[in-house]
């Protein structure tokens, strides 16, 4: 059941990204475009999402237990570090360069553009990198 309700969630989420337009690079960066031919829809798009969060979460947290799980998985650091602007920094610098970020590319896979698999590929070897990058940093616990 799990399985299926998951498969759902990412349709959805998937047919709202290409219906929105966001799976389209040249419609992403024409919102970074400012001062040319400035498209505001991601704005919009990303209003409706915050909007839907939010009244989900409210809606959802009301119960004490997940319908499909034990306990709901929710973040407990809310401190704001390097790591978290660093990542934030890369994460908008490559939006704005690519036109994607991974949200839009996953359902943008289906199309079979080449620039949307070089992007995932690169993406995933990003988050490799990453966490070798990590591991090198962080001191290692007795």
């Amino acid at each position: 059941m799990r399985l299926i309700v998951s498969y759902l969630i990412g349709l959805v989420f998937g047919v709202g990204i290409s219906i929105s337009g966001m799976a389209n690079p040249a419609k992403v960066l024409n919102f970074f475009d400012v001062a040319g031919t400035w498209d505001p829809s991601l704005a919009f798009v990303m209003g409706g999402a915050l909007f839907v969060t939010f009244a989900g979460y409210k809606l959802v947290l009301r119960n004490k237990t997940p319908v499909l799980g034990t306990v709901f998985q929710l973040p407990t650091r809310k401190d704001i570090d390097g790591q978290l602007i660093g990542g934030a920094a890369i994460f908008g610098i490559g939006w704005g360069i690519a036109g994607f970020c991974p949200g839009g590319a996953l359902p943008a896979l289906g199309t079979g553009r080449l620039e949307v698999l070089v992007f995932v590929i690169s993406l995933i070897a990003g988050i490799y990198a990453a966490k070798a990058i990590q591991r090198t940093i962080t001191p290692k616990q007795a």
